[in-house]
């Protein structure tokens, strides 16, 4: 079983001036094909740095892949990493060479002395030619290890891994048709100490594997099976789920795509339930979230900027339910004080007021994102209730 590790390169990536979108893309490719990742790591544009990386990565793991880092200037240390990794010198290649002055002459540009950089590579690597940019690619094989450097730019990066890099690593590494499918089942009203003592035992499975990701105010569950193919991974993984369902039942919301606003306003849509929100300190997160999802004249909703006290909300909510003709009315109150932070909800429905009061205690810039989930999921209690 071939295991990869993907290292991007690029000072950029550490400042957070731009995002890696690279890794995603490369990890989801080598799931599709069968492949294990371990580990991201990103570097910075320093020679010494990459150099270290390459070969701790190379020690732990059959295939290495890395992008950025392959341009013309200076900062761009790859090539030479890579070299100095195998203890080999940079070679020119012309055939890279002409590469790189047909692209330039094709846009009608002259390249500039340094673009000659890159034609020159590792002498024991091979060039994968890139017919969608300057930057020409390459890899190195040594024993059962392979290292490949890609460009950074996200274009050629995907470019050359569907054409080319993917292909390859089948061959290389005789992989049978194999695919690695997962599946996330979405938890709330939960935490995940509370999910793992309920199906901590799954956990420990190898295949399929069961491993959970906290969000605020939700749990996921993601569930992965590798096999042949789709349908076989699906069928290995069905047990696994179907026991999940089983022992979590209600706190149970969705399963993959399905966010928590689009299954409330489908419980909401599938009673022909009118529904009136007021808001303080939320930003009408509550409202905008269920908006796209339900058809005019089924919510309406109100922001307020003051924070106001409970039995303000209380009677609010009852002048809403006679002014909007609705049928649920639902009022949220965040406020913040000492690094705390405080939610009222109350849901009045069919003449019942309900209300929780709970004090939040997570990054403060969670804060609105744990209260909607909060309010969504009284919502949907009251479903699940009747």
């Amino acid at each position: 079983m071939a295991v990869c590790e993907i290292v991007t390169i690029g000072t950029e990536l550490l400042l957070g001036e731009i995002q890696d979108t690279n890794s995603r893309f490369i990890a989801r490719a080598l799931r599709d094909i069968g492949i294990d990742l371990y580990r991201l790591t990103t570097v910075g544009d320093n020679l010494n740095r990459i150099t270290a990386t390459l070969q701790e990565a190379l020690m732990r793991a059959d295939i290495v892949i890395t992008t950025g880092g392959l341009g013309p200037t200076v900062d761009d240390p790859t090539r030479q990493a890579v070299a100095n990794v195998f203890n080999v010198r940079l070679v020119y290649q012309e055939e890279l060479w002409q590469q790189i002055l047909d692209r330039f002459s094709h846009y009608n540009r002259i390249p500039t002395e340094n673009n000659k950089r890159q034609a020159f590579i590792p002498e024991n690597s091979t060039a994968i030619p890139n017919p969608v940019g300057t930057a020409p690619a390459f890899y190195v094989e040594l024993g059962v290890k392979t290292l490949i450097s890609l460009p950074g730019v996200p274009r050629e990066m995907e470019y050359l891994m569907n054409r080319f890099v993917l292909d390859y690593l089948k061959h290389r590494y005789n992989l049978r048709d194999e695919i690695i499918l997962p599946w996330v089942i979405h938890t709330i009203s939960k935490g995940e100490s509370s999910i793992d003592e309920i199906i901590g035992e799954m956990e420990t499975l190898s295949n399929p594997t069961v491993g959970l990701l906290a969000h605020p105010g939700q749990t996921d569950i993601r569930v992965t099976a590798k096999a042949p193919s789709a349908t076989e991974a699906a069928e290995m993984m069905q047990p696994v789920l179907q026991e999940i369902r089983a022992k979590l039942k209600n706190y149970i919301y969705g399963e993959n795509e399905t966010t928590l606003e689009q299954a409330v306003a489908d419980l909401l849509n599938q009673s022909g339930k009118r529904l009136s929100i007021i808001e303080s300190g939320t930003n009408a997160e509550v409202f905008e979230k269920l908006k796209p999802h339900m058809p005019d004249g089924r919510l309406t909703g109100d922001s307020i900027d003051l924070v106001f006290s409970g039995e303000t909300l209380h009677r609010l909510i009852h002048e809403y339910q006679e002014q909007k003709n609705a049928d649920m009315v639902l009022g949220v109150i965040l406020s913040s004080k000492d690094n705390d932070s405080h939610v009222q909800i109350a849901l009045l429905h069919e003449g019942k007021l309900s209300e929780v009061n709970r004090l939040y205690g997570g990054p403060s810039g969670d804060a609105v994102t744990w209260a909607v989930n909060y309010a969504l999921d009284m919502i949907r209690w009251k479903f699940i209730e009747n």
